[in-house]
């Protein structure tokens, strides 16, 4: 049974930095595409980054693309969000997700993810 373990949110100031981690079990991560999340309270879950299978090839929402970046240690399990230049929108709960869907980068909504982590909370101070 797949399970994913997100790690390292927390309160940092505008400009700031953080790294998220997602701990990946069950499965061999190689054979995942995955992805970061993240909902605000009363809004809807919004894709940020996606990595694919081999970790070479990667996609962001325009709204980080510049300041995020998504990584993986297919080795080690683990899925790595780094992200700079942190602005107050960014504040959200952050989630790690798995998709078997490995044919395309363009794996951006969630419905096509099959495995969820249990969120981690970011907030930015301006």
């Amino acid at each position: 049974q797949v399970q994913l373990v997100e790690s390292g949110g927390g309160l940092v100031q505008q400009g700031g930095s953080l790294r998220l981690s997602c701990a990946f079990s069950g499965d061999s991560l190689s054979r995942y595409t995955m992805a970061w999340f993240r909902q605000e309270p009363e809004k809807e879950r919004e894709f940020v980054a996606v990595n694919d299978w081999s970790g070479e090839v990667t996609y962001y929402a325009d709204s980080v693309k510049g300041r995020f970046t998504i990584s993986r240690d297919n080795a080690k399990n683990l899925v790595f969000l780094q992200m700079n230049s942190l602005k107050p929108e960014d504040t959200a709960v952050y989630y790690c997700a798995a998709s078997t869907i490995i044919r395309t980068i363009m794996v951006v909504n969630t419905w096509q993810y099959d495995h969820w982590g249990q969120g981690t909370q970011v907030t930015v101070s301006s």
